[in-house]
C-alpha cells in the first residue's frame, strides 16, 4: 500500500500537469508542477516544513515552542499547518494589503495574526523585521525568516528539483518561476543545473519589483508598479536568491496575468492564483523564444480560492483598470494530447 503516515509525508511529490491550451498554442510541452495539491494548499508547505525541521535540528526550537514569521500569507499557512502537526504555536505578521481570505485561513488554523501597515523593507516597521524582533523577545521561539533562511531553498533542492527531473525523465529544457523569497527558483536551479547545465532558469516578475532588472542588468532597481499580485516580486536580492544561476527574466503586466488566469479558468477549468498566472505567462513567453519542441516546467503555486475578494472580484479589477474579459475559444475536442500520449512521445 502506498500510504503516507502524517502531514509531513503528504508534502511534495506533486504531479506535473500538461497545460493543454498553452502547449498547443506554442508547440512546446508546458508542464505545471501542481503545488496547490500540497496539504496546506501551496508551494510554501515545502519551505515551512524544511525551515521548522532545521530549527529543530539546531536545537533552537524545543517542544511546545513558538514559530514567528512575517509573510504575505501562504508561508504562514504552511507554517500554521506544520506547527499544528508538530505541537508548536505560531504568530504571523502580515502586511495589511493582503487578501482577507488568507487572514481568515490563518486564524482558522489557530495562528495569532498581527496585521501591520505595509511599508518598504528598509523601514524598521516592515512586517518581516517586526516578526524577527518579536521572536527574539520570546522564550523558546524562533523566527522562520523565509527570505534569508536558506533552509527554504534547500527544500526545493532536495525535493522539488529532483521530482521535476524524475517526472520529465531529464527532458526539461527550461524552468520558469516567479520569486518572492527566491527559495523555489534558487533550489530548483541548483539541482537542475547540476544534472544538466544547459537547462534554462527563467525568473518571472510582476511590475513593481526589482528582480527583472537585477537579472537583466545586475542592478536591483524597481520597475513601475504596484502590482495586484501577492507574495511575489521583491525590492532586494534575498540570501535564498543570492548566487543563483538565472539565465533570463520575463516581466509580466497585471493585465497579462489576469487574462491568463481567467482564460485558464473558463477555457480549461483551472482555478489558479495570481502568481501562477505570472508563471504561466512567462512560460509561454519562454516557449515562444525557444521555439516549438521544447519542454518548459513552471509552478502552479496555489489555487484561486484565496483571491476571490480581489483577483476574482470584477469591481476590484475595474477599480485597478483591469478587465477579466476572455475572448479566446476552447480547443476543439480531440486536439489535446493525453498524458499517456505525451509520455509515449518522450
Amino acid at each position: 500500500m502506498d500510504v503516507v503516515s502524517d502531514f509531513e509525508g503528504a508534502i511534495g511529490n506533486t504531479p506535473l500537469i500538461r497545460l493543454s491550451r498553452l502547449s498547443e498554442m506554442t508547440g512546446c510541452e508546458i508542464l505545471g508542477k501542481a503545488e496547490f495539491l500540497n496539504p496546506g494548499g501551496s508551494v510554501k508547505d515545502r519551505a515551512a516544513l524544511w525551515m521548522i525541521r532545521e530549527h529543530e535540528k539546531s536545537g533552537a526550537l524545543q517542544p511546545g515552542g513558538i514559530v514567528v514569521e512575517g509573510t504575505a500569507g501562504n508561508t504562514g499557512i504552511g507554517i500554521a499547518h506544520v506547527c499544528n502537526a508538530r505541537g508548536y504555536s505560531c504568530i504571523i505578521y502580515m502586511p495589511d494589503n493582503q487578501s482577507p481570505e488568507k487572514v481568515d485561513i490563518l486564524r482558522t488554523l489557530r495562528a495569532e495574526v498581527r496585521q501591520v501597515p505595509t511599508v518598504p523593507y528598509k523601514d524598521p516597521l516592515n512586517y518581516q523585521k517586526q516578526a524577527g524582533r518579536f521572536a527574539e523577545s520570546l522564550p523558546n521561539a524562533v523566527w522562520a525568516n523565509q527570505f534569508d533562511n536558506v533552509a527554504n531553498r534547500l527544500a526545493h533542492y532536495e525535493s522539488t528539483g529532483p521530482e521535476i527531473w524524475s517526472q520529465t525523465d531529464g527532458a526539461v529544457d527550461a524552468f520558469v518561476a516567479s520569486v518572492g523569497t527566491g527559495g523555489t527558483l534558487a533550489g530548483v536551479s541548483r539541482y537542475l543545473k547540476e544534472q544538466r547545465e544547459s537547462v534554462e532558469i527563467v525568473l518571472a516578475d510582476p511590475l513593481g519589483s526589482a528582480l527583472y532588472a537585477w537579472v537583466k542588468t545586475g542592478e536591483a532597481s524597481m520597475s513601475k508598479g504596484p502590482s495586484i499580485t501577492e507574495g511575489i516580486g521583491n525590492s532586494r536580492v534575498t540570501d535564498n536568491l543570492a548566487d543563483t544561476v538565472i539565465d533570463d527574466a520575463v516581466q509580466i503586466s497585471d493585465q497579462e496575468m489576469v487574462t491568463m488566469v481567467y482564460e485558464e479558468l473558463y477555457l480549461e477549468g483551472w482555478f489558479f492564483g495570481s502568481s501562477t498566472g505570472i508563471n504561466l505567462c512567462a512560460a509561454v513567453a519562454t516557449a515562444k523564444r525557444l521555439g516549438p519542441g521544447h519542454t518548459i516546467v513552471t509552478v502552479l503555486a496555489d489555487s484561486g480560492s484565496k483571491y476571490q475578494s480581489r483577483l476574482f472580484n470584477p469591481e476590484f479589477l475595474a477599480g485597478k483598470g483591469l478587465s477579466s474579459e476572455v475572448t479566446q475559444r476552447p480547443l476543439k475536442t480531440g486536439s489535446r494530447r493525453s498524458t499517456k500520449a505525451f509520455a509515449a512521445s518522450r
